[in-house]
């Protein structure tokens, strides 16, 4: 925190780009300042296990799966320092207010989430939330086609761009998403 006082930090950028494992590391190290920590997700977010929040490396941190985003007021505990939220992207609207009432509490709140879904337009809350925050650190992962520096998600159909008209909220790890740069993120509108 600084000066006491409540702050808002984003970790955000493409999937594979270590947002989780960021978050993690800045947990561990509240938890060795001896700060008390509580993490939440959206219960979505079934990928691994349900009651942890879990990067693509495997590093894990307990987690409490909430169905939205005002559910989370009432469930931060008494002498809780730090909260954080992963998988952002995925919450409701109602998850800027209740991420502004938190850090106006005087909490540090530590927010992980894409900024662009898979089409490269911005990912539902997560606008609103980086414009808040004192703090935006984005990341980047290895594009799969040059190995250039990635910003971008790729979703695969059979190993083929989804269509922009697909959905865009479809849970998956490597089996349907790779990162790419730019150039090589492809998105066919036919």
């Amino acid at each position: 925190m600084l000066n006491g006082t409540g702050t808002i930090e984003v970790i955000t950028g493409s999937m594979f780009s270590g947002k989780t494992d960021e978050l993690i590391r800045r947990l561990r190290r509240a938890r060795i300042a001896r700060q008390h920590v509580q993490v939440f997700k959206p219960s979505i977010d079934v990928r691994y296990e349900k009651g942890k929040v879990t990067s693509h490396a495997g590093t894990e941190f307990e987690a409490t799966p909430v169905e939205s985003a005002g559910e989370i007021p009432a469930l931060v505990q008494k002498g809780t320092t730090v909260v954080a939220l992963d998988e952002a992207q995925f919450f409701d609207a109602a998850i800027v207010s209740v991420v502004q009432q938190l850090a106006d509490r005087g909490l540090r709140v530590i927010v992980g989430g894409l900024d662009m879904d898979f089409r490269g337009e911005p990912f539902g809350p997560m606008p609103a939330l980086m414009a808040q925050a004192e703090l935006v650190d984005k990341l980047h992962a290895i594009c799969m086609v040059c190995g250039e520096s990635a910003t971008r998600t790729q979703r695969l159909i059979n190993g083929r761009p989804a269509h922009y008209h697909d959905p865009v909220v479809v849970v998956g790890a490597s089996e349907l998403y790779e990162a790419r740069c730019r150039h090589h993120h492809d998105v066919p509108r036919d």
